[in-house]
């Protein structure tokens, strides 16, 4: 039993820290994402979100999935503790890094033409491909520096890096879009790539590894086991490219740019609070269950944890959502794209579904079943496109966000299948428990925002809210422990010891 809290104090400090980071660049990303709302308007954004739509997509293709198996890797040379191996590893994935970012600005110019004509049906942005090919090297080379700090599980580094990493990405973005509007969009995109790459340098060269001497050809070689695996998450990412193209392609030509660039900011504040746990599950857990991948027990009782963790610490802030849904749109945008409150409760049900699937999702990545992974994409990817095709032009824009809550209710039921395929998973009592009450919850709030008017509505959530925050703190404070030292703290308080009973 205590190894179990042990794990949970683990899981919910890395969720901290991670968390904690995302949530000073959340406050950053508000001052950024206002401005720049107000500086280009919904369809300057929407530019922004298809450009990096588009250059996302020819990055999956070129970087082969390293960045990902690079992490992997590098976990799994971590866990042996042989420094050799450990040295050779990155020394392999800082030049396979270089190969494949020079390779997708390669591809970026060649096909910048037929990049240009499928997203905005003109070839007039073929130029602007073509400069922005260059964030594909720096991208890839910063990717493999961002896979060693994340490999040796440097998650105070990881947190750092991508706190200046917001910083830096305002600065510019305020700057240049203040000078030059929407033709900053592309020295916007390249600058930023530049401050991620130095960043990344920076705490990459902390990380001390032993000088190993290996050829080219035996880096060549080495890199087989790295590219077989990532060409199964390429192709995964390549999917979700793909269909996240495809998706914004076709609200442009059904409803217009300022509509897809309410799509954007839905998206992007649908999953502001989930996406601090699920990037403490990038950063931290997948690492972890790398290194004991092999013990099915073990992977199991990782995964069950990571998902109580996850889901006690994401209802609130998706409760949050929901009942501040008007205001946040107003504040971190403008009045323009308050329209876009209809979508968010489909898409806050989609990434409750996501913070469910995360944890399991990741024993397929860390069984290397590339096979697997591929095809599971593959068929969740067609079926969101498919669900848009056939819900946008009945229920216009909504239906983006009915297409996404109706993909994560089978998401759940698919993963679920696979991972007991792979390790007989299932979940425990307690985490079952905890699903049905969180489902009930977030349905409870959004019976509130589709039945009430906007004001009831909000206040109805606003006292839902301060339950579900009390629900979860007790909850995580029953998986800590009693005699954890953030439990004694938190209990000293005056009035607090309730949370104990």
């Amino acid at each position: 039993m205590s190894s179990e809290k042990s794990n949970y104090g683990q899981i919910l400090k890395s969720s901290s820290i991670i968390g904690g980071a995302q949530g000073v660049n959340c406050l950053i990303g508000m001052v950024r994402t206002k401005l720049v709302a107000v500086l280009l308007g919904p369809s300057g954004v929407g530019l922004v979100g298809l450009y990096i739509s588009a250059t996302g997509l020819v990055t999956t293709v070129a970087g082969l999935g390293i960045g990902s198996s690079g992490v992997r890797e590098v976990a799994e040379a971590h866990g042996c503790g042989d420094s050799e191996k450990i040295a050779g590893t990155v020394k392999t994935l800082r030049r396979i890094c270089w190969v494949t970012g020079i390779l997708g600005w390669l591809l970026c110019a060649a096909f910048s033409y037929p990049l240009s004509l499928w997203t905005f049906g003109t070839g007039e942005q073929t130029w602007d491909f073509v400069l922005l090919g260059v964030t594909l090297l720096l991208g890839s080379i910063s990717g493999g520096q961002s896979a060693l700090i994340q490999g040796t599980r440097r998650i105070g580094d990881l947190a750092r890096l991508n706190v200046l990493g917001a910083v830096a990405g305002t600065i510019i973005a305020v700057a240049l879009y203040g000078w030059l509007g929407q033709k900053g969009i592309v020295p916007v995109l390249i600058a930023t790539a530049v401050a991620n790459l130095g960043g990344s340098w920076w705490f990459a060269r902390r990380i001390q590894t032993v000088q190993v001497t290996q050829s080219w050809r035996e880096s060549i070689a080495n890199s087989r086991r790295l590219v077989g695996l990532g060409l199964a998450f390429m192709f995964g990412g390549l999917m979700v490219a793909v269909v996240g193209v495809g998706i914004r392609s076709l609200i442009i030509r059904k409803l217009g740019l300022d509509a897809c660039g309410i799509y954007s900011a839905v998206w992007a504040i649908s999953g502001m609070f989930a996406g601090f746990i699920l990037g403490a599950m990038g950063a931290d857990f997948f690492p972890r269950l790398t290194a004991v991948a092999h013990d099915n027990v073990q992977v199991n009782r990782l995964v069950n944890e990571q998902t109580e963790i996850g889901v006690l610490l994401a209802l609130p802030g998706l409760l949050a959502t929901l009942a501040f849904a008007p205001w946040v749109m107003h504040i971190l945008y403008s009045a323009k794209f308050v329209s876009g409150s209809a979508l968010l409760p489909w898409f806050v049900f989609g990434v409750f579904g996501q913070v469910i699937t995360w944890p399991m999702g990741f024993i397929m990545q860390a069984k290397g079943a590339s096979r697997l992974f591929t095809a599971y994409v593959t068929v969740s990817s067609l079926i969101h496109l498919a669900l848009v095709v056939v819900l946008l032009p009945s229920l216009g824009l909504v239906g983006c966000g009915v297409a996404y809550t109706i993909l994560y209710v089978m998401h759940v039921g698919g993963t679920l299948v696979v991972s007991s395929h792979l390790t007989k998973f299932r979940w425990t009592s307690h985490t079952v428990r905890l699903l049905l009450y969180g489902t009930g919850l977030v349905g409870m709030a959004n019976g509130f925002a589709w039945l009430l008017p906007p004001p009831m509505a909000s206040a109805g959530n606003s006292v839902l809210l301060v339950a579900t925050a009390i629900f979860s703190l007790r909850g995580i404070i029953q998986r800590l422990g009693a005699d954890h030292r953030l439990v004694i703290r938190l209990t000293g308080l005056p009035g607090f010891n309730w949370l104990v009973v």
